[in-house]
């Protein structure tokens, strides 16, 4: 995957949010901590559409978790309306990035340069330096 220079890489999942920037070259990503934002998750929307049926079913739909990839996409929008963010590579698993799509506004959907539905919170720096270079 290219990730520009001084681009900026989101990795959230249903818990945790972190801010990278690349440092490194478009194809050898080296990445250093931004940020780790603080959210306070308060869009439970994704209650009303009940997600997946299989979620339903099982009960794995947690709205929590939900909630705080709502406030992630928030904390990007802010960020992207206020020209803090040129360019942003969002890395979430996959029903967190799902539930953030729906809250893109227009100025971020203009600077995303690649999305990437995997679990990399946990991971060290350096595996998911590795992981986005070979995306």
């Amino acid at each position: 995957m290219k990730i520009p220079h001084k681009a900026h890489v989101a990795l959230v999942d249903g818990n945790r949010f972190l801010v990278l920037r690349n440092t490194g070259q478009m194809f050898e990503p080296s990445l250093e901590v931004v940020a780790q934002p603080e959210l306070e998750a308060t869009n439970f929307s994704a209650g009303i559409r009940h997600q997946d049926p299989a979620g339903q079913r099982t009960g794995a739909t947690d709205l929590n978790e939900l909630a705080h990839g709502a406030a992630a996409a928030d904390w990007l929008n802010r960020e992207a309306k206020a020209g803090e963010i040129d360019s942003v590579v969002i890395v979430a698993d996959p029903k967190t990035l799902g539930e953030m799509r729906r809250h893109y506004h227009t100025e971020l959907k203009d600077r995303i340069s690649g999305e990437l539905a995997k679990a990399l919170t946990g991971e060290p720096i350096p595996t998911i330096e590795k992981v986005l270079a070979a995306a």
